[in-house]
C-alpha cells in the first residue's frame, strides 16, 4: 500500500528555519505526499517553494502537495478573532487547508457554545477551504472526545483530528476508531501525533483515518 497520498508531511517545531521548510516541501514533491503542514508564518514560503520547483511551461501533471496551515496552534487558547485573522492571512498566503485547535479549556469547562462558535467562525473565515478540527484527544475523556467530534460536525468541519503532538497523548487506534464512529461519515478523520512507523500508520488507516499528520513521512514511505 502506498501511504504517501495519506500523509501531510509536517514540520511545526518552533526552531524550524526557512531552509527546513524548503526541504520539507522538496521532500513532499519527491515522495508524493498529500500535503505539507506548517505554521502560518511559513505558508507563503511553502507556496513559493512548491510553485518554483515546477519548471515554467512544464507538462508536470502530478498533483502538487497541498499547503496545510495550523491555526491557534498548539494551545487553541487564542481568541476566536485571532484565529480568524490567522486563517484569513494563511489563505491569502496560499494555504489550501486549515488545521485549527479547539479551545480545550472551554470544552473541559462544559462551555460547548463557545467551542462551537470558535469552530464556526474559523470555518467562515476559511471561506471554503477544508478545516480540520484538532480536538487534542489526549486531554479529553471519552465523552468529551465524542462531544468535540459532534461539535465539529455541527460546525461544518471537513475533518476531526486527534492531536497537536505538543500536548500529552498521541494518535491511537482506539481514538481514531471512536472518532470515526462518532462522525459516521459526516466528516473525515486525520490522525496525528506520534506516528513514526509504517505499522502504526497502517493501523490508524485501518481504524478509520483518511489522513495522517507526521514528521516521519520519509521514514514511513521508505520502509515500504
Amino acid at each position: 500500500m502506498n501511504l504517501a497520498p495519506y500523509i501531510d508531511h509536517t514540520l511545526l517545531k518552533p526552531e524550524a528555519t526557512p531552509a527546513d521548510i524548503r526541504r520539507l516541501c522538496h521532500e513532499a514533491l519527491h515522495y508524493g505526499f498529500y500535503g505539507v503542514c506548517v505554521n502560518s508564518s511559513f505558508v507563503a514560503l511553502a507556496h513559493d517553494t512548491i510553485e518554483d520547483a515546477i519548471p515554467e511551461n512544464s507538462d508536470f501533471m502530478c498533483d502538487l502537495p497541498k499547503i496545510v496551515a495550523v491555526v491557534g496552534f498548539p494551545l487553541g487558547a487564542a481568541s476566536t478573532d485571532a484565529k480568524c485573522v490567522e486563517t484569513v492571512f494563511a489563505k491569502e498566503d496560499g494555504a489550501d487547508e486549515i488545521d485549527m485547535v479547539i479551545p480545550v479549556g472551554w470544552l473541559l469547562a462544559g462551555e460547548e457554545e463557545y467551542v462551537l462558535h470558535d469552530i464556526k467562525e474559523v470555518i467562515a473565515a476559511a471561506e471554503g477551504l477544508p478545516v480540520k478540527v484538532i480536538i487534542e484527544a489526549g486531554l479529553l475523556d471519552e465523552a468529551r472526545k465524542v462531544r468535540a467530534c459532534q461539535l465539529a460536525v455541527e460546525a461544518g468541519a471537513a475533518f476531526v483530528k486527534t492531536c497537536t503532538g505538543f500536548a500529552p497523548g498521541s494518535a491511537t487506534v482506539e481514538d481514531v476508531r471512536l472518532m470515526a464512529a462518532t462522525v459516521a461519515g459526516k466528516c473525515q478523520v486525520k490522525a496525528s501525533g506520534g506516528i513514526r512507523d509504517r505499522a502504526a500508520a497502517l493501523a490508524l488507516i485501518e481504524a478509520g483515518a483518511t489522513r495522517l499528520g507526521t514528521s516521519s513521512g520519509v521514514t514511513i514511505v521508505s520502509a515500504a
